[in-house]
């Protein structure tokens, strides 16, 4: 028996639709705050038909983009809720909304800054300028097509990767001090 496409999903539901496992589900409720299925008795999830719309857009950018988890979140951030949604429906970009960051949200933290290379080493590779955009600038798109080489998303992707690993690399300094 198929449900009507309005009915609310149990999260089993929710992650045979989007081929996904449930704990994957789960997973991205803690990383996106934009994620909020109705809980009922016993924490049981109930996943909206926008639910899974939003989750659709969060997967397509995650597994067929490329994008990390903080890129998502960059976008959910700086095009809104809509435009993730209208990924999740497979609209074309031509259709999909203008960016409106949505009021509820979250207001993410500047990146922390990559550590200088000791003086007078060489530098093996060149981090792009990292700083937030100043507010009220344009967002950043999402692309469209990948062309050949490395655009400048990729490298803002590769940028972030980098900074999560040098985060991991202090931590596990940290952990062998101590």
């Amino acid at each position: 028996m198929d449900k009507s496409p309005d009915a609310f999903r149990t999260i089993s539901e929710a992650a045979e639709e989007l081929d996904l496992p449930q704990h994957v589900l789960r997973f991205w409720e803690t990383r996106f705050s934009t994620i909020k299925p109705l809980k009922r008795g016993g924490g049981r999830r109930y996943y909206r038909p926008e639910d899974v719309l939003l989750l659709k857009g969060i997967r397509h950018l995650l597994y067929d983009q490329g994008f990390t988890i903080k890129g998502v979140q960059r976008i959910l951030k700086d095009q809104g809720i809509r435009h993730v949604i209208a990924i999740g429906e497979g609209k074309p970009l031509d259709q999909l909304p203008a960016p409106q960051p949505d009021d509820d949200e979250p207001v993410f933290d500047a990146p922390s800054p990559v550590p200088s290379p000791p003086a007078g080493s060489k530098p093996r590779f060149q981090l792009p300028n990292l700083r937030p955009a100043p507010p009220g600038s344009a967002p950043a798109a999402v692309p469209a097509v990948r062309p050949a080489g490395l655009t400048s998303a990729d490298r803002e992707r590769l940028s972030d990767v980098l900074r999560e690993l040098l985060d991991c690399k202090r931590l596990l300094e940290r952990a062998r001090e101590g």
